[in-house]
């Protein structure tokens, strides 16, 4: 919707022969109508934020280097070992489109990164995270103090 400022609207007013008490009020109350909230000013910047990944293991499985990963969602129901396979066949069905053919993805960090939503939601897998995240390990235990 365009927008149209107070004095043109004021002048527009005028020539249609308002009267001038009439005139004052509607003028004042579109002066109040566009002045900003009070609260919306002070509201601070939102924080940027970013995904991390926790995993859980007790047993000192895991090595001591740092690890990446994506974030990702399946249905509830479903099995997570079936994940990698989604996310194949979501490369697969990607690399036999015409953009698949020009830049064929080779590796899960590529199909993650550069496979378009859709071809994932075909495959029942929502990416939440296309960049890789650190990932890391705690014993599960929070110390006495």
């Amino acid at each position: 919707m365009p927008k149209i400022e107070v004095n043109k609207v004021a002048e527009i007013l005028k020539k249609n022969d308002i009267s001038p008490a009439i005139l004052r009020r509607i003028v004042e109350e579109m002066n109040l109508a566009v002045q900003p909230d009070p609260g919306e000013e002070d509201k601070p910047p939102a924080v940027k934020k970013q995904f991390v990944i926790l995993v859980s293991d007790p047993d000192g499985r895991l090595p001591k280097h740092d690890f990446v990963g994506w974030v990702l969602q399946i249905p509830e129901n479903e099995s997570v070992v079936t994940t990698t396979d989604r996310i194949f066949r979501s490369a697969y069905d990607f690399n036999t489109t015409k953009k698949g053919r020009l830049l064929p993805v080779k590796t899960v960090g590529e199909a993650i990164e550069n496979v378009p939503a859709k071809f994932f939601k075909e495959a029942d897998v929502w990416v939440k995270s296309k960049t890789p995240v650190l990932m890391l390990k705690t014993d599960n235990e929070i110390p006495k103090e």
